[in-house]
């Protein structure tokens, strides 16, 4: 029996050693992806991002238990966890299962933890093909919680569906989402710990600047006094992102959180939504894939000794990088 057959066929041991080998980027990797990609395209992806000390960890926890204790349809649920790499040691913690034990122990969820490896985007670059296998595997939901890297934070929207920008009070500005620049991405917007102070201000910061960007009213002048009036009809197929208030902790909030992201897949498969974001997705890890492979063929193709030679001038300066590869690319041949 092959490693994908097992894996198809719901075998944890084999999932979790072909998620070390696509994580590895091996040959064997590689080969059982091409095997499973015709088994994908089933789950319903959920991004969780958000800055440090916002609990992303314990709301993806609390959503995986109401996921999995639904009377209504009980789903099989796949966590994939990116922890930040050291920039010296290359090491990374990988302690987001700590933080999820109350899932241990249930055959219908898979927590996967993964090194970022230097990606600036919130989520490593193999995150893709590890949500590809899951979904092979029959995982209904698969939610990928972020290492919180701030802006970059928005690669994780061309790889979920479903994006959830999760907030805090009292972390020293009320509108961090909106300075970071990942408000922008939010399907669904999530003041978690609002048990804490402050929990007001975080929530109006939030809503003033959703109703810039998409005003459900406008203000008119009439005999010299401001009159609110309805704005025209918002664009067919819009989605307008709901805040939702949690307390992850104590497990406050989820069911409506749960609800939201569910009437977001509706809202997708019924605008078309859910095919352009799939195929948004597949092309960009398409274009990133060809990239790989055409500079791994560059280099294949170039002596060594030339590709020093540009480099030591580029950095005396007697070359432009725009140069450089201007040079490479013409005299590209060992």
């Amino acid at each position: 029996m092959t490693s994908t057959t097992s894996v198809l066929e719901g075998n944890r041991l084999a999932l979790a050693r072909l998620l070390t080998q696509v994580e590895n980027d091996t040959p064997e990797g590689r080969a059982a992806l091409t095997e499973l990609f015709p088994h994908t395209g089933k789950a319903h992806l959920i991004g969780v991002t958000g800055g440090s000390g916002t609990g992303k960890s314990s709301l993806v926890n609390q959503l995986a238990l109401y996921y999995r204790k639904s009377e209504v349809s009980r789903k099989r649920v796949a966590i994939v966890a990116v922890d930040p790499s050291s920039p010296f040691t290359g090491g990374a913690v990988l302690g987001d299962r700590v933080r999820m034990r109350d899932l241990a122990g249930d055959d219908g969820v898979f927590i996967r933890s993964m090194a970022s490896r230097g990606s600036l985007g919130g989520i490593a670059q193999t995150t893709a093909a590890l949500t590809q296998v899951l979904d092979a595997a029959g995982f209904e939901i698969i939610i990928i919680e972020t290492v919180g890297a701030g802006q970059s934070e928005v690669d994780i929207a061309r790889l979920a569906h479903t994006t959830l920008v999760v907030e805090a009070p009292g972390l020293g500005d009320d509108i961090q989402a909106i300075k970071a620049g990942i408000l922008e991405i939010a399907d669904v917007l999530v003041i978690n710990k609002a048990d804490r102070p402050g929990v007001e201000n975080t929530e109006r910061a939030l809503r003033s600047n959703l109703e810039l960007a998409h005003p459900t009213k406008r203000v008119a002048r009439h005999h010299g006094r401001s009159v609110s009036v309805p704005a025209p009809e918002t664009e067919p197929g819009l989605w307008l992102p709901p805040i939702h208030k949690t307390v992850a902790t104590e497990g406050k909030g989820s069911p409506e959180l749960a609800e939201s992201i569910a009437s977001h897949a509706a809202h997708l498969h019924q605008s078309g939504g859910w095919a352009a974001r799939d195929r948004a997705r597949l092309g960009s890890e398409l274009e990133a894939v060809l990239r790989e492979a055409l500079i791994t063929r560059f280099h294949e193709h170039i002596r060594h000794e030339k590709y020093e030679e540009i480099v030591e001038k580029v950095l005396s300066r007697n070359l432009s990088p725009w140069e450089a590869v201007k040079s490479l690319l013409n005299g590209s041949s060992k």
